[in-house]
């Protein structure tokens, strides 16, 4: 793709590639590109900023995390865990949390089996809308993932039956987690005991 600099003098590149001529361009194109060139160029910017900001917020709280474990003798490594930190008049608060990525490895499809088996085995009797649920579970999105929570959510059915047991087994171990992110978020009390979101997503705000 060519850059301003790559191309011929008096012309501009339009999306597909093609060469037009400036004195072809309407003033009111010409007008949208400088507008939506300064509003990307301040958004890039701006994303550096929060970029910048939360590495030192990390930094801030893992180092006072430290600090306060010191107090004990205690001395951590690596990730912190979950935190929650208030101000002393209990008006601010910053939340740090860790999500972890889980998938299911191959074992879910044994599992899987052993519950189309109880599905079937039911059959007769049985109600509807737990077979529904439990066949729903293993739906895939538009992108073939699973749903890690409907699958998990059939662990709390009190079923008894040993072949569901043994299925329910089989997603308790096929489940890994293969990462985690951590998430910052920050707090302004607006009640005794609520606290609003303090937004840093321009969509939100």
């Amino acid at each position: 793709m060519q850059t301003k600099s790559t191309l011929p003098a008096g012309y501009r590149a339009d999306a597909t590639g093609r060469l037009v001529p400036e004195a072809m361009i309407k003033p009111i194109d010409r007008t949208r590109d400088e507008l939506v060139q300064e509003l990307v160029r301040q958004a890039i910017l701006m994303n550096g900023t929060l970029a910048e900001f939360k590495g030192r917020v990390f930094a801030d709280l893992n180092a006072f995390v430290e600090l306060s474990a010191e107090q004990y003798g205690v001395k951590f490594g690596g990730k912190k865990g979950n935190i929650t930190l208030y101000t002393f008049d209990g008006r601010y608060k910053v939340q740090v949390a860790i999500a972890e990525h889980m998938v299911f490895d191959e074992r879910l499809q044994a599992a899987k089996h052993l519950v189309d088996e109880c599905i079937i085995g039911w059959s007769e009797g049985s109600r509807d809308e737990i077979k529904v649920l439990v066949q729903s579970a293993f739906d895939t999105d538009k992108e073939g993932k699973i749903n890690t929570g409907r699958v998990l959510g059939l662990r709390r059915l009190d079923i008894k039956d040993e072949k569901w047991q043994r299925a329910m087994q089989a997603i308790g171990e096929s489940l890994q987690v293969v990462g985690s992110k951590e998430y910052v978020r920050f707090y302004e009390r607006v009640g005794e005991d609520q606290y609003k979101p303090i937004s840093l997503d321009v969509a939100a705000v």
